[in-house]
């Protein structure tokens, strides 16, 4: 994906639900929501607990390795911030721990995309001081 007008899309909007996840992402560490009640990770960062209902939550470090479970090619642009990365990849990860996460697979390779693929998490800087977590294929 070498596109020469590559557009940055808008920073992340955090909420009280997401705060410490975009906070972490900025350090460039990817987080977990954990639940202390069943003890289950869950993704995206919720105020309960998806599997149990509980709202007994802590976070927890992912090591930011997995497998990609489905992907598409954007070919067209949602917004006008996007316009510059068209074609690019959006996929479901399987991350080791157990959650599913969407992002994009970001990289010179990323259009080879393909289910299965070994990916792991890097970071994608955005205005101000944020990141956004995407994912590379990982190298044979």
């Amino acid at each position: 994906m070498s596109n020469p007008t590559v557009s940055k899309p808008p920073a992340p909007l955090p909420n009280a639900d997401s705060r410490a996840f975009w906070e972490g992402a900025a350090r460039e560490e990817l987080l977990l929501r954990h639940c202390t009640a069943c003890g289950k990770l869950h993704y995206p960062p919720r105020h309960l607990c998806p599997h149990c209902w509980s709202d007994k939550l802590d976070w927890t470090p992912s090591a930011g390795k997995g497998m990609v479970y489905s992907f598409t090619v954007m070919h067209r642009a949602p917004t006008p911030d996007f316009v510059g990365n068209v074609p690019y990849v959006v996929a479901l990860v399987d991350l080791e721990e157990g959650p599913r996460m969407m992002a994009n697979i970001v990289g010179d390779d990323a259009l080879a995309t393909e289910v299965g693929d070994r990916v792991s998490v890097c970071y994608e800087a955005r205005p101000g001081a944020s990141k956004v977590p995407q994912f590379q294929r990982a190298k044979p």
